[in-house]
């Protein structure tokens, strides 16, 4: 009983990770209904892109649906101009009859002909007469038709295994997001890696935070999107993306996150996705990669620890075992806080300077210059 108490009960924390719109791994937690019949025609319209969509399962059945179909398609053709021309096992024939197709008796020698000349096998046991125009113009439209299954196929197949969001799967996301001091301003920091050696070329990073607001007019909108802007030391387009990245969020008044604190940020309903693009440097094909947090997902006063160090060969190491580990760290209640404490400081520095320069005896003159006079002897005659 406690079990299905527990099943029904749930913290709001679960309730939020169900309702998702982003999941960890990049999916969209999204579906569509009452589409109109006839809008499904769309689908068969861009029916190229829809068949490199379908998952891997269909695409195997329809690989082996194609092909096995085209064959016992034709077998049927093939076993009509043998029938019509009287060439099955049990038909009357004279000595004189002149067949279509050598060595098709029946229906499953016919399957077995129309496979050996779609797949070009030609074991010789079955080969075409010549004398039946009929036969000709058959095994040419079904070498065409077969040609052209083979490249639509192959392409698809390729088409998928180059997916460019095959390649977004090597670059990954911190599992949490954390909120501290940086250069004396309250961010919120997320680490990326790219687990390639191969770079992303013209990288770009942003974010939407995703929320339910409410407009002046009582409208309630749901999944309502406010631009994040991410960056790191040295900007946020065209990076460097070599090793691990720490994007940072600076908390200021034109922040979302501005009126929140360590006690209310728990409590919070929102999502925050996180976008990252580029142009893989091998292929030559855009990615995008994308995470989501959730304010469970964020931790308030701790900072991600150290990864880059270098050896003893002069090389770069990266330490994964510490990439979405934090240390805590002294941090502000609220962004208020953070901004109090600033400008206590500054005034602080302020009053000191104010009090040296009430210290001083005079006005420095900077444009003053010492002179040195020497005394001459003079006499003067009465």
């Amino acid at each position: 009983m406690f079990h299905l108490l527990q099943r029904h009960i749930q913290p709001a924390g679960h309730r939020n990770r169900k309702t998702r719109l982003v999941t960890k791994d990049g999916h969209c937690n999204i579906e569509f209904g009452n589409i109109e019949y006839s809008n499904h025609f769309a689908y068969l319209m861009d029916f190229w892109t829809t068949f490199v969509e379908i998952r891997w399962r269909f695409v195997l059945l329809l690989f082996v649906a194609s092909f096995t179909g085209s064959w016992f398609i034709f077998s049927l053709l093939w076993y009509w101009i043998a029938k019509s021309n009287g060439d099955l096992t049990g038909q009357n024939r004279t000595d004189e009859h002149v067949r279509c197709v050598d060595n098709v008796n029946g229906l499953t020698t016919a399957f077995l002909y129309s496979l050996e000349t779609q797949t070009t096998i030609g074991y010789g046991g079955r080969a075409l007469t010549g004398h039946c125009a009929g036969t000709v113009a058959l095994i040419i439209v079904q070498s065409l038709i077969g040609v052209f299954i083979n490249c639509f196929m192959c392409g698809v197949v390729l088409a998928k295994i180059s997916l460019p969001k095959n390649r977004a799967k090597t670059v990954t996301f911190s599992d949490k997001a954390v909120i501290c001091l940086k250069k004396g301003s309250l961010c919120l920091l997320i680490r990326v890696a790219n687990l390639r050696k191969t770079l992303l070329i013209g990288s770009q990073i942003y974010g939407k935070l995703l929320r339910t607001t409410s407009t002046p007019d009582g409208e309630t909108i749901i999944l309502d999107q406010v631009d994040i802007d991410f960056m790191v030391d040295v900007g946020k387009d065209n990076l460097f993306f070599v090793c691990p990245l720490t994007l940072y969020h600076v908390i200021n008044r034109s922040s979302p996150f501005y009126e929140l604190s360590a006690d209310s940020l728990p409590h919070q309903d929102f999502e925050l996705v996180v976008f990252l693009e580029g142009t893989a440097e091998s292929t030559s094909s855009a990615c995008q990669v994308r995470t989501s947090y959730i304010p469970q997902e964020i931790q308030w006063g701790y900072s991600f620890l150290p990864i880059i160090s270098h050896t003893k060969t002069g090389k770069y190491r990266v330490d994964f075992s510490n990439f979405s580990k934090s240390v805590r760290v002294t941090t502000p209640h609220c962004v208020r806080c953070s901004q109090a404490d600033l400008d206590h400081r500054n005034h602080n520095i302020h009053d000191n300077e104010n009090h040296r320069m009430r210290d001083k005896v005079g006005i420095d003159n900077l444009g003053f210059q010492v002179v040195e006079i020497h005394e001459s002897t003079s006499v003067t005659k009465m």
